[in-house]
């Protein structure tokens, strides 16, 4: 059973929600949160397998609300439910550790879909879509200062293999599994099984988040 908490400060919006998801024999919604400061409380008593977020909420917002819960290192995980497709709304929900997004117009069908997959560990947001997305709003974000000696390697990929790196690498340039393993000639099991190195050693949450990070770290830069 998939337990599932609705963030939303509209209660329409939310009732929506729980009605569809209790249709659902496999999904059961443990509560319902009218801002970020409400969910973060409900999440530490409940402990959701996944968090619907809204994010223009009164108060704190969900994107601060999905920083603070992955912060805390709970395995919730979070959906983003926007009204804006594509923008830098999005964009920070990712960054912020969430592991996908959908819009509020998404089929019912496509909500499910993205809730099963969020619960099961997967990313519901495309590799090449979360690296346009980046590519976007990168340059929002302040750049620094140029430094006198070059910065030293981030430490998380300290552990990586040469060919971890490489994997994470492309990864970042938003090449999916069958095409990581058509152009560097390798099964797409051990595609798959050097990614899951790379996320556990690199304590990225899922797929989008090793995509953030390999700009993080300078692997990938924007186009």
């Amino acid at each position: 059973m998939t337990t599932v908490l609705i963030v939303d400060d509209q209660p329409m919006q939310r009732f929506g929600f729980r009605m569809l998801l209790e249709s659902q024999d496999d999904m059961t919604v443990v509560g319902e949160a009218s801002n970020g400061t409400e969910a973060i409380r409900l999440v530490d008593r409940h402990r959701p397998d996944v968090v619907l977020m809204d994010i223009r909420m009164p108060g704190l917002d969900g994107i601060e609300a999905t920083r603070r819960i992955v912060a805390n290192g709970d395995r919730t995980r979070i959906l983003i439910v926007t009204t804006f497709d594509l923008d830098e709304y999005a964009y920070e929900g990712l960054r912020a550790g969430a592991s996908g997004f959908l819009v509020k117009d998404a089929q019912p069908e496509e909500l499910l879909a993205g809730i099963r997959a969020v619960a099961s560990g997967d990313a519901v947001v495309a590799p090449s879509l979360t690296r346009r997305l980046l590519d976007a709003y990168i340059h929002h974000l302040p750049q620094p200062a140029a430094a006198a000696a070059p910065p030293e390697e981030d430490p998380r990929l300290s552990s990586l293999t040469e060919r971890e790196r490489e994997i994470l690498t492309v990864v970042g340039q938003g090449w999916t599994n069958t095409e990581i393993a058509e152009r560097l000639h390798l099964a797409e099991s051990t595609v798959k099984t050097h990614v899951g190195h790379v996320l556990a050693k690199t304590g990225a949450r899922d797929r989008v988040q090793a995509v953030i990070l390999a700009y993080d770290t300078g692997l990938v830069s924007p186009a």
